[in-house]
């Protein structure tokens, strides 16, 4: 379940919007009525996405996306009246991931959040830092560290020991390395794969005894 702030000064559009929403299942719905008060809540609770009208009481959605922006990169929406193009333009500048302009649908307000959730929490997961034993793999930095030391790793070898990292346990067939190292190019030996890890063993020192060697079948991440 995803938790969603709405900071918005309508009471009637916060019933309308809590109305719908409240009967999803994946996104959770707190409410703001003023600037003031979605400040208080954003700097006292965690949300996933945060919905901001642009003229409030208070603060106004512009400063509050300012001030979103100096301590997180939560997805930010913007639902507002403003259609001026100076202000769509301005809130993307600020940071804002999209712009949803009143009147609107509830079904396309909705899918629009969800979507927007999704691709975060992906996000999250792809740049999330990896680690085993002695091996931390950071995918936002593209860099691998053994035993606190920083060890330059060939781009193959890399999507190998990544991907070998997200799945500890879990036989992988030298096929499915190939897809993904090399995308599945047929003109590419599934031996070649037997090398790469060989050279990414010896990259990793001990911990390179990680990787076991599962025959007639692959490799094994543990």
């Amino acid at each position: 379940m995803y938790r969603v702030l709405l900071v918005e000064d309508d009471s009637q559009i916060r019933e309308v919007i809590g109305d719908y929403f409240g009967r999803r299942e994946k996104i959770t719905l707190d409410f703001a009525e003023d600037g003031n008060a979605g400040l208080s809540k954003i700097l006292n609770e965690s949300y996933d996405l945060i919905v901001l009208d642009i003229m409030m009481p208070g603060l106004d959605g512009f400063e509050l996306c300012k001030i979103i922006r100096k301590r997180s990169d939560v997805p930010v929406v913007f639902l507002t009246g403003k259609v001026r193009e100076e202000d769509v333009l301005y809130g993307y500048e600020l940071g804002a991931d999209d712009y949803i302009v009143k009147p609107f649908s509830l079904a396309i307000l909705y899918s629009k959040l969800l979507a927007l959730l999704e691709r975060s929490a992906q996000d999250v997961v792809r740049h999330k830092i990896l680690t085993s034993g002695q091996i931390t793999l950071d995918p936002e930095r593209f860099e691998v560290k053994v035993s606190d030391e920083v060890v330059d790793m060939p781009p193959k070898e890399y999507q190998i020991l990544k991907y070998m990292m997200e799945h500890p346990g879990v036989a992988i067939t030298r096929r499915l390395l190939l897809a993904v190292a090399w995308g599945g190019d047929d003109f590419i030996s599934e031996r070649v794969i037997d090398n790469r890890v060989k050279n990414l063993r010896k990259i990793l020192r001990k911990e390179g005894s990680r990787i076991k060697t599962l025959i007639g079948v692959g490799y094994r991440f543990d």
